[in-house]
């Protein structure tokens, strides 16, 4: 029976297309074909992928596998403006409509919805639901992608109370597949987000948060010159790329601001004290390349596509884990190193302390500020804090973090970590971190003898250690992911199946030996010095490539990531391409940019490899052959040359003559070939008066050049 929901290999296949021909990439990302095929097979989706992880083409991709439109739904107007230029640019109808816009365009831009000329649509939260009744049900919607998930449920972040009206989706449009992203969000967030739009039987995709080139480290007190000062050197050592410094207040931002334009730095600032217009200019400077670093609030950098912002510094420490992921995920979109220093004082908390106290759910949030104050302190791999918080498990160190590379002495913690998971199983996770240490230590507290656990065999099994050791040493046990807390449950710990392994495993667990946090700064603070390094030749490379496609988009009126993302520039860094056909195979280039852009970036790097030789003349018609070869028809390669469809006939003409080319099916059919040849028989001096009006110009000349290839295998 046709169901009419496509095979999983025919989306593979037809998707996998596609993504070489839009996008330029050979493969996708790890879960990517997956989430696509859910979504074309018309199930509900949960996706968390990490910034910069690829969940833009989870979506944008159905668009182009179905005759129905893809509906965005994001608050994001800065990732609307950019992603419609980047999809525009690559051949794929999209457009937005928001409050930045008139609504005369807004309106226009709904039209070209109803008449099929938009294949995605950004729009926000609000619009949506002022628009959705008033859709026709004859609007053939593939898909509902609903970004920045995490602001549905009440459990995240970054809960907005607007989104919860988007179960209204799944009330009108029932079978329409919702696919809900974000970046953060942990077990208690996600299941929300699934109830809150009413998804049915949700596939859950989770992809790795493990973000392994960014750098991560913590400075302790550094004071206000320490501070900036560590800023400029960040600013020097990548002057060609950008950077974020994010400040806990408007005041702050500003004052950040002002000592690096008084250093000689080009910086802007950005808070929601300033007008719209200011915003916007600063945020498009920022995309365009014209500051090297912007100071901002959290507000700043949501939906900003930017991939060369090579670091993110917080001037204090953000309020929770969820907020700081990702704000540094902004860095190193592209997958070269990056780097995120948190500047770290107890003044943060305190002042941290009052938003808790002013907000909604105080519980919570006091345990997720605990949290993020745990990392700022920690003795352990920073990234190893990270991962567990999202529920991910390695069993390994990073090297690439300030603990990592500095590290404190290790001791061998295993009977501690048996005796606090016995502890937690035996009370079957009924009580938090205070309460479990009560018990380790043989504490006579009046509510612990009540519930009976001073009779459980673990209690007072710790007693040789003291209240703070304990804190410190279960804090590492929550950050290696051995143990979670329920924050729907009285912030009880319960053991995570990680946990449960050591259990059955006995071991070993290695832990970093409590040393008291004063003793720690002094250590630390001796390391802090660190050189400028020197640029690598793969480096120096990259800079170069950096300066071509900045001239480039300077040119085209783009932000540079339009015309190549980083992550291109560094596969042109690995494979040195020095002609054409090398330039095509790049990881995201593409048929289309390799046209566009192949002689300035070979001829940069062919410089850099001190080859003398020029490129020569005559490669338009190798261009022509290789859009011919990956299925670009006559008028497509006239546009993307910006050429007449006449020189594109000539350059096929001369191709077949040189025998480059064998396959004339999509060039031309039978019945025209067989037209031009009567007309050159009967009239061999001027057939072409003799052709029919409409017949396109220069087709004769490729027939004629047909005619020519097959006397000449004839007589082979």
């Amino acid at each position: 029976m046709n169901t009419g929901i496509p095979s999983a290999q025919d989306i593979s296949a037809r998707a996998t297309a596609m993504l070489a021909r839009f996008y330029g990439y050979r493969s996708f990302r790890p879960l990517q074909l997956e989430i696509i095929t859910t979504a074309m097979q018309r199930r509900d989706s949960v996706v968390l992928m990490p910034t910069g992880g690829g969940k833009s083409i989870c979506y944008q991709m159905p668009a182009l596998l179905s005759d129905g439109v893809v509906i965005v739904v994001s608050p994001l107007i800065a990732l609307m403006k950019d992603q419609v230029v980047a999809l525009t640019s690559n051949g794929i109808p999209a457009a937005a409509v928001n409050s930045m816009q008139s609504d005369e365009e807004n309106r226009d831009i709904l039209e070209q919805l109803y008449s099929g000329r938009v294949r995605i649509l950004y729009i926000s939260p609000e619009r949506l639901l002022m628009e959705i009744d008033r859709w026709s049900r004859d609007l053939n919607i593939a898909l509902f992608a609903i970004d920045e998930a995490h602001c549905i449920s009440e459990w995240g972040h970054d809960f907005r109370p607007g989104y919860t009206m988007l179960s209204r989706i799944k009330e009108i449009y029932p079978q329409v597949p919702i696919m809900a992203l974000t970046a953060t969000a942990d077990r208690l967030t996600r299941e929300d987000i699934a109830h809150q739009l009413r998804l049915n039987d949700p596939a859950l995709f989770i992809g790795s948060f493990d973000r392994p080139n960014i750098s991560l480290r913590v400075m302790t007190n550094p004071g206000r010159n320490r501070k900036v000062s560590y800023i400029c050197s960040m600013i020097d050592r990548y002057r060609n790329d950008s950077g974020i410094v994010y400040c806990i207040s408007r005041k702050a931002a500003e004052e950040m601001d002002k000592q690096l334009t008084g250093r000689g730095y080009r910086s802007a600032v950005y808070h929601a004290g300033l007008s719209a217009e200011e915003r916007n200019r600063a945020q498009d400077r920022f995309i365009n390349g014209e500051v090297q670093v912007v100071c901002a609030t959290v507000a700043f950098g949501m939906g900003i596509d930017k991939s060369n912002i090579r670091w993110v510094v917080h001037n204090n420490m953000p309020r929770n884990i969820e907020s700081y992921y990702q704000e540094i995920g902004r860095a190193g979109r592209d997958g070269a190193k990056a780097e995120a220093v948190m500047f770290y004082s107890y003044a943060d908390i305190a002042t941290l302390q009052s938003f808790v106290d002013e907000s909604g759910q105080q519980a919570l949030n006091a345990e997720k500020l605990t949290r993020m104050k745990d990392y700022a302190e920690a003795s352990l791999c920073r990234r190893r804090i990270l991962l567990s918080y999202f529920n991910e498990t390695i069993d390994h160190d990073c090297g690439n973090c300030d603990v990592c590379l500095n590290p404190p002495e290790r001791i061998d913690g295993t009977v501690l970590v048996l005796k606090a998971l016995s502890a937690i199983v035996r009370i079957n996770g009924g009580a938090g971190i205070t309460m479990l240490i009560d018990i380790l230590r043989g504490a006579s507290r009046q509510e612990l003898i009540q519930r009976g656990y001073d009779k459980i065999k673990t209690y007072g099994a710790g007693r040789d250690l003291s209240f703070a050791e304990w804190n410190a040493y279960i804090s590492q046990m929550i950050q290696l992911g051995i143990i979670d807390i329920a924050y729907n449950e009285g912030n009880h710990l319960k053991v995570t199946p990680y946990g449960r392994r050591i259990l059955d495993s006995r071991g070993p667990v290695t832990l970093a030996l409590y040393t008291p946090m004063e003793r720690r700064k002094s250590g630390r603070a001796r390391k802090e010095a660190e050189e400028v390094p020197q640029l690598s030749p793969a480096e120096q490379l990259l800079e170069n490539l950096k300066v071509v496609r900045e001239k480039l988009a300077r040119k085209e009126q783009v932000p540079p990531y339009i015309v190549f993302t980083d992550k291109a520039l560094l596969e042109m860094v690995r494979t040195e391409p020095t002609d054409m056909e090398q330039f095509s195979k790049v990881e995201g280039v593409g048929e289309r940019k390799t046209v566009k852009y192949w002689r300035p970036f070979v001829t940069a790097i062919r410089k850099f490899k001190g080859i003398a030789e020029s490129l020569g003349t005559g490669m338009s018609q190798e261009e022509t052959l290789l859009l011919l070869n990956a299925g670009y028809d006559i008028p497509e390669i006239a546009k993307a040359k910006n050429i007449k469809a006449s020189t594109v006939y000539g350059h096929i003409a001369d191709l077949i003559n040189q025998d480059k080319l064998s396959d004339f099916s999509s060039v031309i059919t039978r019945e025209q070939y067989l037209t031009v040849m009567e007309a050159v028989k009967a009239h061999p001096e001027d057939y072409y008066s003799y052709l029919p009006e409409d017949f396109p110009q220069g087709l004769a000349r490729v027939a004629i050049a047909i005619s020519d290839f097959l006397l000449r295998k004839k007589g082979e």
